[in-house]
């Protein structure tokens, strides 16, 4: 029997924040047993943890939505970090993903907060047919774009589409045809879809569709978030060391707070967020079949 825990993450609230399954034990499990876990869960994504060097604080970590094997995902390395840190203490970490090195800081406040340093960022223009297809899939218009923010595909260890609404009510009414932008995503290997609206300098909202995990929406998205600190980067909106806030979850009823950390001069890019536990958390058959 495995033992999965759960954890609200980029939330000081268990009723808010994104669920992350978190596996602290997986050394002995195979890839199926661990697709199996994770579909049983039924979060967006499950974390799995093994050991490389203990002593050094340094992990090997996969994380399976339901559906499929994720490079990456950064709710639930936060997730994964305060479980750790709950266990053996705050502290630096090290984990090894499938898309690169992750550095992790946790430390102690009202609540336990981590600190993930993503790997390098990068953001490209969108073309004319993925952004054709994407609205049209979302049920959308280029009138309901902000001008002001290009439409980019940005890297933060996943690739995502962003997209800036005009309006906070155009972000409020979000109602896509899940399979046909599934099918976009799928061809153009993306995460989600990261759309926003800039409330101000310091704060914006989110939503992240993401249905090639099998899930409508994702209420807090770290990989996005750090996809996004790059678009901003690219972009030159930070023209010294910055930190934004984004609102995400808002409209599903599950307010989650990721603080992106964004320098000019390096593309990789901070994310920070609290994570609690919440109930649930047992024992799972980990037996192959």
């Amino acid at each position: 029997m495995t033992d999965v825990q759960r954890y609200a993450a980029f939330t000081t609230d268990p009723s808010g924040g994104n669920p992350a399954g978190v596996v602290l034990d997986a050394e002995e499990l195979d890839e199926p047993t661990m697709q199996r876990i994770a579909a049983d869960v039924g979060y967006s994504e499950t974390a799995f943890l093994s050991p490389i060097d203990p002593a050094a604080r340094r992990y090997g970590l996969r994380f399976f939505s339901p559906l499929a094997e994720v490079a990456f995902c950064g709710h639930a390395t936060i997730a994964t970090a305060v479980a750790l840190a709950e266990r053996d203490g705050v502290g630096d970490l090290v984990f090894e993903t499938p898309a690169g090195t992750i550095e992790v800081r946790t430390d102690k406040q009202d609540n336990i907060v981590a600190s993930l340093t993503s790997v390098p960022t990068r953001s490209r223009p969108a073309t004319d047919a993925e952004l054709d297809r994407t609205l049209d899939a979302l049920g959308w218009s280029c009138g309901d774009l902000d001008p002001a923010w290009p439409p980019h595909v940005a890297f933060g260890g996943n690739a995502h589409l962003v997209l800036a609404t005009r309006s906070r009510e155009r972000l409020a009414c979000l109602d896509y045809d899940f399979d046909r932008l599934a099918d976009v995503m799928r061809e153009h290997g993306w995460t989600t879809v990261h759309i926003f609206w800039q409330q101000d300098a310091e704060i914006v909202h989110a939503r992240n569709p993401f249905p090639i995990g099998g899930v409508v929406e994702d209420p807090a998205t770290g990989a996005a978030a750090a996809a996004f600190g790059g678009y901003l980067r690219t972009l030159g909106k930070m023209s010294s060391p910055s930190r934004i806030t984004i609102v995400q979850g808002q409209d599903m009823g599950r307010r989650s707070e990721l603080v992106v950390s964004i320098d000019p001069d390096d593309p990789q890019v901070t994310v920070t967020g609290a994570a609690v536990p919440i109930s649930g958390s047992g024992d799972l058959d980990s037996r192959p079949g």
